[in-house]
């Protein structure tokens, strides 16, 4: 048995409750999101509860929509969790329309300030009385840093708030949220999966709900151009038959025929190498970046073993490029450059995340290889409804195992 699970076992079995510990372990939950991707997070999650293990874990760190999941997991309701499958939230949530009427694709502000005090209610009051912490997390504007805010979340406004800017996507859902006096943009820009700030606050031992299976990326850090990286990318992915892309100067359907770069930069005179950018602060780019201090953290180099540093010899998605020009170009360059700097950044906390279960501190549970398309933008309600009980019999297979 993994040592995460062994851990998971004893205190199941044993009765152990939050708050009142007998050992000295700080057992963390981590979901990852990935806008309505993170279905299938969310039926690992649903997992969690149905083999009542949920009591054995200290703190629940989310990231986008995986912090909208750790909430409902907190929550008097968890079964609610199913509500990702549903095809009137889906639609509530992702609205092309909206385009048409200059408002954000992404509706998250409708998602949590109406349905889920309407409809479609959470006990928000019950996740801020739960022993276990909730720990939602956001890119903080001004620095482009990963902020844990749960110390910004001081009653439901504030957890709707946090809720919001978790899932905050540039662009997609419109301008950042404010919370506590700052801006917060989308946990995955500068951490996708919640894996770093768990480990900075105590965790010994984490347990890690993927809402997609590793990419060939994340092993050998980000190739230039990849589309599976656009589509981490925070900008668009494939929209499953919805019809067309956003502004053609900012976005281009996921079409393979079309080219799988979500965005195409149409002026020849700018280059689209954000090295050869005329913006005053164009020095973001990876492979030109002389932050000494990023260049001595290991964090940064896509190598496990720190062989190599992949950063300096990649470059960013193009879609990130364009983002950075475009719905971006008036936010700080510390924000632009966590966006740029994001799939290597990525790929090493996979990495970490790999040496971490052979040291039998981590355990990370992925879809199966039939996991359904899902992409960030996905309304199918049958797609839906299969990824989900992808990630619910993934995470039961994985404690059966």
């Amino acid at each position: 048995m993994h040592e995460v699970l062994r851990v998971i076992d004893e205190r199941v079995r044993s009765g152990s409750k939050p708050g009142q510990r007998s050992d000295a372990y700080r057992l963390a939950l981590s979901i990852e999101g990935g806008g309505m991707r993170g279905t299938v997070s969310a039926g690992m999650a649903i997992a969690l509860f149905e083999l009542g293990v949920v009591s054995a874990f200290d703190a629940v760190y989310g990231s986008s929509a995986g912090a909208i999941t750790g909430a409902w997991l907190l929550s008097s309701e968890p079964p609610r969790l199913r509500g990702w499958a549903d095809p009137d939230y889906a639609r509530t949530l992702i609205r092309w329309s909206a385009m048409l009427r200059g408002r954000p694709v992404v509706d998250v502000r409708t998602l949590v300030e109406e349905v889920y005090q309407t409809e479609f209610p959470m006990d928000f009051a019950s996740v801020l009385a739960n022993p276990i912490e909730y720990h939602p997390l956001g890119t903080d504007a001004e620095t482009g840093e990963s902020t844990d805010l749960r110390p910004l979340v001081t009653g439901p406004a504030e957890l709707r708030l946090a809720l919001r800017a978790s899932a905050s996507l540039p662009f997609l859902a419109g301008p950042p949220v404010e919370l506590g006096g700052r801006r917060f943009y989308d946990a995955g820009v500068a951490e996708s999966i919640p894996f770093r700030t768990p480990l900075a606050q105590g965790a010994t031992h984490v347990l890690v709900l993927r809402s997609r299976r590793p990419l060939a990326t994340e092993a050998a850090g980000p190739q230039p151009d990849d589309p599976d990286l656009d589509d981490g990318e925070l900008v668009l992915d494939e929209p499953d038959g919805q019809p067309g892309p956003l502004d053609a100067d900012l976005a281009r359907d996921g079409d393979p025929a079309r080219d799988t770069d979500l965005a195409r930069d149409r002026d020849p005179a700018r280059d689209t190498d954000l090295a050869r950018d005329r913006d005053p602060a164009r020095d973001t780019n990876l492979a030109r970046d002389r932050d000494p201090a990023r260049d001595a953290d290991p964090a940064h180099d896509g190598d496990p073993a720190g062989n190599v540093n992949t950063a300096k010899t990649r470059r960013p998605p193009r879609s990130s490029r364009i983002l950075t020009r475009t719905a971006l170009r008036h936010e700080s360059l510390a924000l632009r450059t966590a966006l740029l700097t994001r799939p290597v950044r990525t790929a090493a906390d996979v990495a970490r995340i790999t040496l971490a279960e052979a040291e039998g501190t981590a355990l990370a549970i992925y879809p199966p290889p039939s996991v359904p398309p899902v992409s960030r933008l996905t309304t199918d309600p049958v797609l839906l409804t299969a990824a989900l009980e992808s990630g619910r019999q993934a995470a039961r297979a994985t404690f059966a195992g």
